[in-house]
């Protein structure tokens, strides 16, 4: 906690989240009352093929990018995701992101490199979800919560940006994740990374 908490309570505690009530001294000296939604933070990963050595054998050369189409009750139905999922205590999160990746799309990354971390939404949570890339994928298997519901895509990568610039692609963690991929696929020279 910063030093601009004065006091405050919990107010709920869930599985996920928790929600406080604190009374907090602002810049100008004032106090008054924030709610704040608490979440132990998450990690997100962009697994791509055909970059690096002998990663597309027989490849088009095109990048390709797993997605996820999961249920979330809270958008009303199916959406576009990278594999992502929140932190187990004391869980790196590199850990994380790989625990997901194959929890969730089944595979496994030989090699795996931070993008950036971003905040969702700083305005009423301290949630961060720590994005990154992942290559030289392997089957691994799925492990899927009895909540979740999702199917495993692989697309090209070009395509899920057209997914984004369309509004096809709404999720905000897919959208930085995707986005800063592109990016690094620039900076690295593509395929040869």
């Amino acid at each position: 906690m910063s030093d601009a908490r004065v006091d405050g309570e919990r107010v709920y505690t869930g599985r996920t989240i928790h929600v406080d009530v604190d009374r907090v001294r602002f810049p100008d000296g004032s106090v008054g009352k924030l709610e704040v939604v608490r979440h132990p933070g998450a990690a997100a990963v962009a697994a791509l093929d055909g970059v690096g050595e002998g990663s597309a054998p027989g490849g088009s050369g095109e990048p390709m990018v797993t997605l996820v189409r999961q249920y979330r009750y809270a958008a009303e139905g199916f959406i576009w995701e990278v594999p992502a999922g929140k932190l187990e205590p004391g869980e790196a999160p590199e850990a994380c992101a790989l625990r997901e990746l194959e929890e969730e799309a089944g595979l496994r990354a030989g090699r795996i490199e931070r993008l950036a971390s971003v905040r969702t939404t700083p305005g009423f949570t301290d949630e961060v979800i720590h994005l990154f890339v992942a290559w030289e994928l392997e089957a691994g298997r799925t492990s899927h919560e009895a909540s979740e519901f999702m199917d495993v895509h692989r697309l090209p990568l070009r395509r899920t940006i057209e997914m984004v610039d369309a509004g096809e692609i709404t999720d905000a963690k897919t959208i930085c994740t995707l986005t800063l991929v592109h990016r690094w696929m620039d900076r690295n020279g593509g395929f040869g990374v």
